[in-house]
């Protein structure tokens, strides 16, 4: 019987500092993109690649209500930004 696995620490990292390269929320940090911009993509296509997995990911976070799972992780990330 295999464990499932949640997303690995890098990915989650990714979603707190990558912006979004593109589109209405260009610049916006991923974990900070509204909930119905995530689901926009959903029903019309996620791009593919990288950056469509984060949205994917991201999109199952917000959905699930997941979020404070990446308080931490965007406390940290804002400390490295202020150095």
């Amino acid at each position: 019987m295999e464990i499932p696995q949640g997303p690995s620490p890098e990915l989650l990292l990714q979603l707190v500092s990558m912006e979004m390269p593109f589109g209405k929320y260009k610049g916006r940090v991923l974990c900070n993109l509204p909930v119905s911009y995530l689901e926009w993509f959903s029903r019309k296509g996620f791009p593919p690649g990288k950056l469509g997995m984060l949205l994917t990911t991201m999109l199952e976070i917000k959905s699930n209500g997941l979020e404070d799972l990446l308080v931490p992780l965007k406390r940290n990330n804002f400390n490295k930004q202020s150095k």
